[in-house]
């Protein structure tokens, strides 16, 4: 009997099986059917019929763009790169114009859209739009306009401007303020003078008053001492000695800072170091005294100033008294009396003279205190409750 009763379980479980194969919910997890082919040239899918079907959003055609660029007179400019941006994520895609300044893009996806033309020497222009698809758009003309031309200008000063500046600040150098210390530079590289600058600088330094002050200083000194004692005493010794002074400045300035420093290119100033050891300052201040530098900024023999003072030297006998005339031996004596003298003023000049000269570079500020103190002038008797000293300013 258990054969049977395993034969009947055996069948019913059969029936079972075989009715939930036939059952709805197993044709549910049957695979979809595959795309049935196109009708009418219409790509369809199963279950719909092929005229009527939808195009689908990410199966829309592409269309065709195109255009026209020109300039501001309305001809056609070629060889202008033309770039488009159309909707992410399609790549942007370039081109040209060519010879009529047409340009176009085919297949290009349906949306918005950004044209950019560029070119040498015009402003770049951009244009969009929307691009339906399937489209054929044609872009407005194009006109693109000359690109704006920023220029910078340089605006150098010529050297002889240069120059001019400098001297004008030469020319405020004094000493306590009065003295004329034009022949000096505080400018280390400064712009060698023309021959007109140097022989205007020492026409400035001849005729400036205070110049003719020492003069007259020095021609009572050599009074006082008889030197040169052929021109006498009185008002026409003086005279003549004062003469012989001022003589002496002019010929010396024209032919040692003006004439030979022209035909030589040499500059006549000195140049203040202010830097470095005190020793290295001296012996700079003292080679000053037989070099020079050059209009070619290179340090030379100062044949100017030695070949000026025994020019100047040479030319005094012409004047000096018939009896103290020395001749040759007198003319290369003061030579090396100059020599020494100016070696002895580039010293004052590198370590004492710029401290006392209110308009030299930088020092505006600083010396109107040691002015002052300069000229404290004391004061003797007086009333009763009167100042010992005051402040001459």
């Amino acid at each position: 009997m258990i054969m049977p009763n395993y034969s009947r379980f055996v069948l019913w479980l059969g029936l079972i099986v075989f009715a939930c194969v036939l059952s709805p919910r197993g044709q549910a997890q049957s695979p979809p059917a595959a795309a049935l082919p196109a009708q009418d040239g219409q790509p369809t899918a199963a279950g719909t019929s092929g005229p009527r079907a939808e195009q689908l959003p990410d199966q829309q055609p592409s269309g065709r763009l195109s255009g026209t660029a020109v300039d501001q007179s309305g001809a056609v400019v070629a060889g202008a790169r033309v770039t488009l941006l159309p909707e992410a994520p399609s790549p942007a895609q370039e081109t040209l114009t060519n010879a009529d300044g047409r340009f176009s893009f085919a297949n290009v996806p349906a949306g918005s859209f950004q044209l950019t033309i560029a070119l040498t020497g015009f402003a770049t222009q951009t244009s969009s739009g929307t691009l339906r698809p399937g489209e054929d758009y044609a872009v407005p003309q194009i006109a693109l306009s000359l690109a704006a031309t920023i220029s910078e200008l340089r605006v150098t000063p010529a050297p002889v401007e240069i120059a001019e500046d400098q001297i004008k600040v030469e020319e405020k150098q004094r000493v306590l303020g009065v003295i004329p210390n034009f022949y000096v530079s505080y400018v280390p590289n400064a712009v060698p003078l023309t021959t007109k600058q140097k022989f205007e600088l020492a026409w400035k330094w001849t005729v400036d008053p205070v110049n003719f002050g020492i003069t007259g200083v020095i021609a009572g000194i050599q009074q006082s001492q008889d030197d040169f004692n052929g021109y006498g005493q009185g008002a026409e010794g003086y005279a003549k000695r004062y003469a012989a002074v001022f003589a002496n400045s002019v010929t010396g300035t024209f032919i040692g800072s003006a004439i030979l420093p022209s035909l030589l290119k040499q500059d006549p100033r000195y140049f203040y170091k202010g830097t470095g050891t005190t020793h290295s300052r001296i012996l700079y201040a003292l080679a000053n005294a037989v070099i020079c530098k050059g209009d070619d900024g290179r340090w030379e023999p100062n044949y100017s100033s030695i070949l000026g003072s025994l020019a100047s030297g040479g030319i005094s006998n012409l004047y000096y008294p018939a009896k103290n005339r020395d001749g040759l031996e007198l003319t290369f004596e003061n030579t090396l009396i100059n020599i020494g003298a100016t070696a002895a003023s580039n010293l004052l000049q590198e370590f004492v003279i710029r401290k006392l000269t209110p308009k030299a570079p930088g020092r505006e500020s600083k010396v109107q205190s040691a002015i002052e103190e300069l000229l404290i002038v004391p004061l003797r008797g007086g009333e009763l409750g009167a100042p010992q000293s005051m402040v001459l300013r």
